[in-house]
């Protein structure tokens, strides 16, 4: 996989729910799992989405995306943070789509 980017999560109760959020948030792109035991890193090429309300079918109606800062011990790419979703992309992004690269 060129450009992975995506989360990597500490293990716990929520990894498959919150790996099954993010399939249903980036139809059509490979997600990849990378079991490391104590963790999981959760990957796609160039660039992922997971939204709130995705995430709140899987884990509760109470659930806030900020919630997931508890069990995200890191990160490849570059992270954008709203008050409904996060989004992982490569570095370049940003700088490929105001050139018209994109």
């Amino acid at each position: 996989m060129r450009n992975p980017v995506g989360p990597i999560l500490r293990m716990g109760d929520e990894i498959d729910k919150v790996v099954a959020a993010i399939e249903d948030d980036n139809p059509g792109k490979e997600i990849e799992v990378i079991d490391r035991g104590s963790y999981v890193r959760v990957q796609g090429e160039d660039r992922i989405t997971l939204t709130q309300e995705t995430l709140r079918a899987y884990l509760g109606a109470d659930y806030a995306i900020r919630s997931l800062e508890a069990i995200m011990s890191s990160f490849n790419g570059r992270i954008i943070t709203t008050s409904d979703s996060i989004t992982w992309e490569k570095v370049s992004a940003r700088r490929d789509a105001l050139a018209g690269k994109e």
